[in-house]
């Protein structure tokens, strides 16, 4: 996420925007006294003369006391002198007195950000953002605003709640690199997988060389997969960055999935190499030794995986099977419990285990975890089929 954002110092931007505009004004139309001492107190509350600013604007408003820029402007200056209350009221007449005036909206949002009122914050940016999509000062602060809000919600497992407010975010600043990066990864973890790919392609449009985007491309690709898009991506990555022993692990499993094992197997041992004490490197190759049928080579792999990670259910699953393989039936039932209870979701776990009892005769127990593994069978396969796409119409072409 970004650093914070000061509403204090956007303020003072802000006031340098509605400086020049009645600047403008002052010099397209005929001198006027109240145009002349607007500009005049924008550009002292700039140079942090708040005393001369305030007297000039109390002049405009004892000849008008409803002259909205005036207003806005002395809100500014109450802010600057930490009186939040005034400073607000200010906004708010000059809200009244002219609905439409963006820069009123703007410093209002701002200012409920410093009081920490965030929603009504979020909806006066919005109103300023819609009268003038060009403010900077309220795009960056609400935008901000929205990181902040999907982070937390990030943090406590609240993914769709994330997704939205990034989603919100990426309305307003469709080329952000960041906002499309923090979008992909919470995508990722919702299993909208192809919305992902696009909003890591988004971030590497801008940022080229980001190697976790390319890292994160891959595993988008892996998820719907696409394994030889992931492979080229885990290949860039591994140039991009040669010291990390995932890099290696990613692009091996894209070429076992491939079917191409000896390459595999080279990567899975880069991995290793890089980071012995790993578990993920040493599974990977105890599955390409069990496909293979060499038992002892894939025990010993998944060994040194279980040594480090005893309840990694993924490797039980799989010692599990060299034990169904091998016809060691109490071995392998106890193994796969093991499995399945460190990770119910298991499937492969719960398929093993039922075909394992099925051979020692317990057959309500077999039949038991065999419609387990159907019904998550059935489930992933349903997940997979109503995941909905939530990329806006056209965002291809981008």
């Amino acid at each position: 996420m970004r650093a914070a954002i000061t509403p204090c110092r956007i303020l003072l931007l802000a006031i340098a925007f509605l400086s020049a505009r009645i600047s403008v004004a002052a010099q397209s139309s005929s001198p006027q006294s109240a145009e002349l001492l607007l500009q005049k107190a924008a550009k002292e509350i700039s140079a942090g003369q708040l005393g001369p600013a305030e007297k000039d604007l109390q002049s405009v408003l004892q000849a008008e006391p409803g002259e909205y820029r005036a207003l806005d402007l002395l809100g500014v200056v109450r802010v600057l002198q930490h009186q939040e209350t005034q400073a607000e009221d200010l906004f708010a007449q000059a809200v009244r007195s002219k609905a439409d005036f963006a820069p009123a909206h703007s410093h209002l949002g701002l200012l409920y950000l410093k009081l920490a009122r965030t929603e009504d914050a979020i909806r006066e940016l919005r109103e300023a953002l819609r009268l003038d999509p060009h403010r900077t000062d309220a795009a960056g602060a609400l935008i901000h605003t929205l990181q902040e809000q999907a982070q937390t919600a990030s943090e406590s497992g609240d993914w769709d709640e994330a997704l939205r407010a990034l989603k919100d975010a990426r309305n307003y600043a469709p080329d952000d690199p960041d906002i499309q990066y923090e979008f992909g990864m919470v995508a990722l973890q919702l299993s909208l997988n192809e919305d992902a790919a696009e909003a890591f392609r988004r971030t590497l449009k801008v940022r080229t060389r980001d190697a976790l985007a390319v890292y994160n491309l891959g595993r988008a690709f892996m998820e719907q997969s696409k394994f030889e898009d992931a492979r080229i991506k885990f290949a860039d990555y591994v140039k991009m960055r040669p010291n990390d022993p995932s890099g290696y692990c990613a692009l091996g499993m894209t070429l076992a999935a491939l079917e191409r094992s000896k390459e595999a197997r080279d990567e899975f041992e880069r991995s290793i190499a890089i980071a012995p004490a790993q578990t993920e490197a040493y599974y990977r190759l105890g599955l390409l030794d069990l496909e293979s049928g060499d038992y002892d080579a894939a025990r010993q792999n998944l060994d040194h995986a279980l040594d480090r990670e005893p309840k990694n259910a993924a490797a039980l699953t799989a010692l599990g099977r060299i034990e169904f393989e091998q016809k060691h039936y109490p071995e392998a039932v106890a193994t796969l419990q093991n499995a399945v209870a460190g990770d119910a979701s298991q499937r492969e776990a719960h398929y093993y285990l039922g075909l394992t009892l099925a051979r020692l005769g317990r057959k309500q127990e077999s039949t038991a975890q065999l419609d387990i593994a159907t019904r998550l069978e059935h489930e992933q396969a349903e997940h997979r089929r109503t995941i909905l796409r939530i990329v806006e119409p056209g965002a291809q072409g981008k």
